[in-house]
């Protein structure tokens, strides 16, 4: 069977930068192992699989692999289904298009406005953050790093675990400078982190405008680093709240990744805060189609 499929980067307007996502339409009938072995086959951070919805009036079901695993949510093929799905539904120019996605963590909500070949989309985050309470040895996973130890921390920003959606273990990190010096060592990963993702970011900007500047690995789901982590965004928001206590409103937080990598990437993340509290979080990004084919299998 021929099965219709593109190629987006996301969280860019620029092609051949950002994140790398594949996306498989006309989706039914593909076993778990199948779409597995198609996620390998095309060997991105993620592979998006779409469809039809289960429920009235959501727009599409879509399921989301690594090479090597599946995941209940993930922000680049969220923000690239949605403009893409835009896109093959006809509607043009500036007029905003709303999509319901359903994903394994529940139904999410897109907003998107389509631009030449792509466009820009934001989607509401499935889950609100919460602390995972990691017990994290700081020495050790300064080694699993290739840092010293006293690289780890800036400002009172320290070691912290958060999930929304999934789970990621923060470190902060001094200056660009240490960021850029990261290199990880596989051998220690998992005593390290459990075999959650490690996300590390700095205060420190290559631009103004800009909040943090991160890296993101995951080698147990078989990406040794992700380019762009729109899904760790909404878990960043519970750290922001945390360590930097945001007066009440809303607040706008650019994020900048990718760039070690030569695939520039820029997420944008929303959040509303009352009394202390996150109440909602918004993840932005753009996203431009680069190629279309079919799969015959």
């Amino acid at each position: 069977m021929s099965r219709n499929y593109a190629i987006l980067d996301v969280f860019t307007q620029t092609p051949l930068e950002g994140n790398p996502l594949a996306v498989v339409l006309d989706s039914d009938g593909l076993t778990d192992d199948a779409m597995q072995k198609i996620a390998a086959e095309f060997h991105l951070s993620e592979t998006a699989f779409v469809f039809p919805p289960e429920r009235e009036p959501h727009t599409a079901s879509i399921r989301i692999f690594t090479p090597q695993e599946e995941l209940p949510f993930a922000g680049h093929p969220t923000i690239g289904t949605a403009i893409l799905l835009a896109t093959d539904r006809g509607n043009p120019g500036s007029a905003d298009s709303l999509l319901l996605l359903e994903e394994k963590v529940g139904s999410i909500r897109c907003v998107v406005e389509l631009a030449g070949k792509g466009g820009q989309a934001w989607f509401d985050a499935p889950k609100l953050p919460s602390p995972l309470n990691k017990s994290m040895d700081k020495s050790l996973i300064a080694e699993s790093l290739g840092l010293a130890a006293e690289q780890i921390g800036f400002e009172n920003h320290t070691l912290s675990s958060f999930e929304a959606g999934m789970g990621f273990n923060f470190v902060p990190v001094r200056n660009l400078s240490a960021i850029g010096n990261v290199q990880p060592k596989t051998d220690r990963w998992a005593e390290a982190f459990g075999g959650d993702p490690a996300y590390v970011y700095t205060r420190e900007t290559m631009a103004v405008a800009r909040h943090f500047h991160a890296r993101m690995f995951a080698p147990d789901l078989g990406i040794m680093e992700d380019p762009a982590t729109g899904g760790a965004a909404p878990a960043l928001a519970g750290v922001v709240n945390h360590f930097d206590a945001p007066i009440a409103g809303t607040h706008n937080v650019v994020i900048e990744q990718g760039f070690e990598m030569g695939r520039p990437s820029l997420i944008a993340l929303e959040l509303d805060v009352e009394g202390g509290q996150l109440t909602e979080i918004r993840i932005g990004g753009s996203a431009v189609i680069v190629a279309r084919g079919a799969l015959d299998v």
